[in-house]
């Protein structure tokens, strides 16, 4: 029996303007020991009138109530689909932690970094090993930006040979950043409509000497594996141009399929999804981007190479199309997720895999009554529904909101763009059958209230500490600061 009824306690929490008590102090200062020195007026701003005077209690009290209320895949079921909210193992974060690592200094020269040198290059040839590419950069620091590198190497290849191609090919099931990434390095973008997966004749028709690369999600938006891939590739390679493909859902992949096997020619990695290092507000992201030999040359420098009985950090590559980032990356993450590499090893990956496309079936058989299916070819490691099978003019932003009654996380909802009120639900492989149970347990509640109690979820959320917003007004006047 699934339930709205809340347990424990809630603190309420004021501002800290509204805490204020005149005369309260939370620092103590050692007296000043050099000559004063301010700085110049017109970098100083105006006193901001009522600023708060506190404890520091009162300060540690209201973080800490403040963080009470957030919601976090260490605290409960994250199912948004497409960015893939596994959880973060502890092992990783203690390893990251060692102090060879975390107090290394980024300007320390090769021979005082031989540890994190190794751990990189190591890295390098794993991921290269799980998606079939034998050259990597780890440099980009998230997937979008590992877009825009792989898109630029594809530029530069291209201008190498005398070629100026200046169209990319994207499907409407893409990952949302793919049409960005292309504009950015000034291409146009010729998008394909497909019917839940691409198909070789929708690329033959628009494929021509001016179409410098493909860029595909595979899985795609959908939750669904492009089968035509392999001919897709050719259809593109015969016509001079290169296939990029977005690697957020290799979740999906991971130990069964490799991308370079397939044709691909530039795929970026998301550490932060696929490798179960911190996401969103959690830590930095990380985007490596794997190529195939010819693009090489191109990759951003530096990278770790081996040199003799060490590594080195490699800058002699004058095709390079420069650097992608400061230093090398986000190296904590970077050791969080070869961390995980070597926990789980390759059976261990392939498991994952095998245990996120059955968890994304399973919610999709026991949903699939009440919610509306739209794409009903086999799922991968997520599901997508509609919100046409809704009733009373329910909408998919009712059961998102509703949803937080019942102590989910919403799901990604109105993505992809090609399913109509789109519910987008990723439980992945870390989510046991019990936690999965409850989920949709909550769901088909929501579904059964759509019929009977509509009102419910109108007016949902009814008991989060914050209710139903206007959004549009929330965007177009926000309030950034405090007024007394």
């Amino acid at each position: 029996m699934i339930s709205t009824e809340s347990r424990g306690l809630v603190l309420d929490e004021k501002l800290l303007f509204e805490q204020s008590q005149p005369g309260r102090i939370g620092y103590s200062i050692a007296a000043l020991d050099v000559p004063a020195v301010l700085p110049e007026s017109k970098l100083l701003r105006d006193d901001i009138s009522g600023f708060p005077e506190l404890s520091e209690v009162d300060v540690v009290r209201h973080y800490t109530r403040l963080s009470t209320w957030n919601y976090g895949v260490d605290s409960g079921f994250y199912p948004l689909g497409s960015c893939t909210m596994k959880y973060n193992p502890k092992v990783n974060e203690a390893a990251a932690r060692l102090p060879g690592f975390s107090d290394l200094h980024p300007h320390a020269p090769d021979n005082f970094s031989q540890g994190a040198l190794e751990l990189m290059y190591n890295l390098q040839c794993d991921l290269g090993e799980v998606s079939g590419f034998p050259a990597m950069t780890l440099q980009p620091a998230a997937g979008a930006q590992g877009e825009f590198a792989g898109m630029l190497m594809i530029r530069a290849w291209q201008e190498a040979k005398g070629e100026k191609r200046n169209k990319v090919i994207i499907p409407d099931t893409a990952h949302g950043t793919n049409p960005a990434s292309a504009a950015l390095c000034g291409y146009e973008v010729i998008t394909v409509p497909s019917d839940g997966v691409l198909s070789k004749e929708a690329v033959a028709a628009v494929m021509d000497d001016d179409v410098a690369a493909l860029m595909v999600t595979n899985p795609n938006t959908l939750g669904l594996f492009e089968a035509d891939i392999r001919e897709i590739c050719d259809l593109v390679h015969e016509r001079g141009g290169l296939v990029y493909s977005d690697g957020a859902n290799l979740n999906a992949l991971m130990g069964i399929s490799r991308p370079g096997d397939l044709g691909i020619d530039v795929m970026h990695f998301n550490l932060h999804k696929t490798f179960s290092t911190p996401h969103g507000g959690g830590g930095p992201g990380s985007g490596p981007v794997g190529v195939v030999e010819k693009l090489k040359p191109f990759l951003p420098v530096p990278f770790v190479v081996q040199d003799g009985d060490g590594y080195k950090l490699e800058y002699n590559c004058p095709q390079s199309i420069g650097r992608m980032k400061s230093f090398f990356g986000h190296f904590s993450i970077l050791v969080r997720a070869y961390s995980y590499i070597l926990s789980m090893g390759g059976t261990g990956l392939k498991q994952a895999t095998e245990l996120a496309v059955l968890n994304a079936n399973y919610i999709r058989a026991r949903l699939e009554g009440e919610f509306d299916l739209p794409y009903k070819q086999r799922s991968l490691h997520e599901v997508v529904f509609s919100e046409d099978g809704l009733h009373n003019d329910c909408h998919t932003l009712d059961v998102a909101k509703r949803l937080i009654d019942y102590g989910y996380h919403p799901p990604t909802i109105y993505f992809p763009l090609v399913v109509h009120g789109a519910l987008m639900i990723e439980p992945t492989e870390t989510e046991s059958r019990q936690s999965i149970d409850e989920f949709c347990d909550a769901m088909l509640a929501i579904a059964a209230e759509a019929k009977n109690s509509p009102e419910l979820l109108k007016q949902a959320p009814v008991r989060a500490k914050v209710k139903r917003l206007d959004e549009a007004t929330a965007a177009r006047k926000p309030k950034l600061r405090w007024n007394s």
